[in-house]
């Protein structure tokens, strides 16, 4: 696995609208290359909108972001191309019926197919298979998975793996291609106290490495860059524009050509949020939404990415 640098984050009045109304409005953020980026809030209130669209994955309906040399909306095939999805529930779930070693193969597989260069496809097939097999350990060890502490090693099937292993394994497919910025949703879930300060020591290692990272939570730790999501405190904004929400829709290109884009409806009632970095001055908006209906009839309409 290489070790790239890290893309900087950088969001301006970043809006996503849907049918229900505003999923985030109003995003501002400046994240250099490298940092640790938490996306934190309460479920239901826009997060995985905003994962999904500083990656790439879903299109925004105002304002901008730049995400290292790309500018949002334009460029989203190519923050696509740098930025990779670590576990995203209902988006890039693993395959329950593979074993882990299936799941690396089909990982670095599909990295050679999408995201190596050209010439590589002229290389020998000893040579590829040893390239790919270097790129996995590298990955694992990155990840902190060790495959031998797992019951039946790399033969273990994913259904069988804890749920800190599960992340892990996610985080090791994601850095498979090397990218410049890697994102995770739900982090915290399923996880106890002690898994979750060492999913966040191992998010630390990968940013220490170069790679910017972006991740969602519940609660986020006090070093991290942070954009907290929610209703606004004021009130204001809380009314529905009917005819607006049912004219807009927001649309996701997809992570892979031949895929199918993942698509998100906002949840109801347009919000706004704010977002600030512990220890700094800066404040903006981020996104928000009132309730869970939203969040869960775009998670049933996200395709794979």
């Amino acid at each position: 696995m290489d070790s790239p640098h890290g893309a900087a984050v950088k969001a301006e009045d970043f809006g996503l609208k849907g049918p229900r109304g505003w999923a985030f409005r109003g995003i501002g953020l400046d994240a250099a290359p490298g940092s640790l980026i938490a996306v934190e809030g309460p479920s239901g209130s826009g997060r995985t909108c905003l994962l999904l669209a500083l990656t790439g994955r879903m299109k925004p309906t105002e304002g901008h972001a730049e995400i290292g040399r790309h500018r949002l909306p334009k460029k989203m095939a190519a923050v696509r191309r740098i930025a990779a999805l670590g576990p995203v529930p209902g988006v890039n779930d693993l395959d329950q019926s593979l074993t882990v070693a299936e799941q690396l193969r089909e990982g670095a597989l599909l990295q050679r197919h999408y995201g190596a260069p050209i010439r590589s496809l002229f290389r020998s097939r000893a040579e590829r298979r040893a390239t790919a097999a270097a790129r996995i350990d590298a990955a694992l060890d990155a990840a902190g998975l060790d495959l031998a502490t797992l019951p039946k090693g790399e033969r273990t099937t994913v259904r069988d793996l804890e749920r800190l292993e599960a992340v892990r394994l996610s985080v090791a497919i994601a850095l498979l291609g090397s990218p410049q910025l890697l994102a995770l949703d739900d982090l915290d879930i399923k996880l106890s106290d002690t898994e979750r300060t060492e999913v966040w020591a191992l998010l630390r290692s990968i940013a220490a490495r170069g790679i910017t990272v972006l991740a969602v939570c519940s609660e986020a730790p006090a070093d991290a860059v942070v954009l907290r999501t929610g209703p606004k405190e004021d009130g204001a904004g809380a009314g529905r524009d009917a005819d607006a929400d049912a004219d807009a829709k927001a649309e996701a290109e997809p992570a892979v050509e031949k895929d199918s884009g993942a698509k998100k409806d906002a949840e109801t009632g347009p919000a706004t949020a704010t977002a600030t970095e512990n220890d700094a001055d800066d404040t903006g908006n981020d996104d928000n939404d009132d309730d869970t209906k939203g969040a869960d009839d775009a998670l049933a309409e996200a395709g794979r990415a």
